[in-house]
């Protein structure tokens, strides 16, 4: 047991851990600095209709491109929730979760500084945080975002499984094979955002919430933004793996599922 936790923290430490923390750090960064920028830029620029579907076509395309540069490194995970997903499946280390974590919470937080720093930090609520309507209860507001992450997580396990074209966590796939599976997760991501932003902003990504919150101090219903994507996280997870495609499923045509992340 402690030989194996031993060899379990040596490997967070390696190399290829490290450039996988760093990419997961960028991708994060580029994500949460697209997705809350155009909320920012929409919000100045144009009625609120229109700001929705500029933010829900940002945060599509802004996921697209931070899977895509990291995929071959990390895994491109973006989201603490589909970290845990794959923890919840073994087929990540906790150890190396938590480091996931801190990369993804880093560069949400230094993209929003980024951002707080160009509008010259001239008013608190200049990052706009995710926030709940006033027609919804916490527990809804939950219950909602636990549902939309189910949907983008399942949909990440379907698009990388090896029996669907994916392969090894997303690492070696080709970059039109990543770069579609990233594209249908993109969709997805984007329908969600036209489908609930503005009950709950649609975060999806306890980082997206976080990030704006530690710049904004604003933390009020943070909850909602980690108990309900983590829950539906762990679950998409669970569906995927042990029902609709189980490890040793003896009518898959290509053998056991090997880690997977898009």
């Amino acid at each position: 047991m402690a030989s194996n936790i031993g060899a379990q923290l040596k490997h967070c430490f390696s190399a290829a851990s490290l450039r996988a923390y760093l990419a997961e750090f960028i991708s994060t960064f580029l994500f949460v600095f697209a997705t809350v920028g155009s909320a920012i830029s929409a919000r100045m620029a144009t009625p609120d209709a229109t700001a929705l579907v500029a933010t829900a076509v940002a945060q599509a395309f802004g996921l697209v491109a931070a899977v895509v540069i990291a995929a071959d490194f990390s895994g491109g995970h973006v989201n603490p929730a589909v970290t845990f997903a794959f923890a919840v499946g073994g087929r990540i280390g906790v150890p190396t979760a938590f480091f996931y974590w801190t990369s993804q919470l880093l560069g949400s937080t230094f993209a929003c500084l980024v951002l707080h720093y160009m509008s010259a930090g001239q008013a608190r609520n200049a990052v706009p945080t995710t926030r709940i309507s006033v027609l919804m209860t916490g527990f809804g507001a939950a219950i909602l975002e636990g549902v939309m992450t189910f949907m983008v997580v399942y949909t990440v396990h379907v698009v990388g499984d090896p029996r669907n074209g994916g392969n090894n966590g997303g690492r070696n796939k080709g970059l039109a094979a990543t770069a579609l599976g990233a594209l249908v997760v993109g969709l997805v991501t984007g329908a969600c955002v036209l489908a609930s932003g503005p009950m709950t902003g649609a975060s999806m990504n306890p980082a997206r919430s976080f990030g704006p919150a530690v710049v904004s101090g604003a933390f009020g219903n943070q909850a909602v933004y980690w108990v309900g994507p983590m829950i539906g996280a762990g679950v998409a997870a669970l569906v995927h793996q042990g029902v609709m495609a189980p490890p040793s499923d003896p009518e898959s045509p290509h053998g056991d599922v090997v880690a997977v992340v898009v």
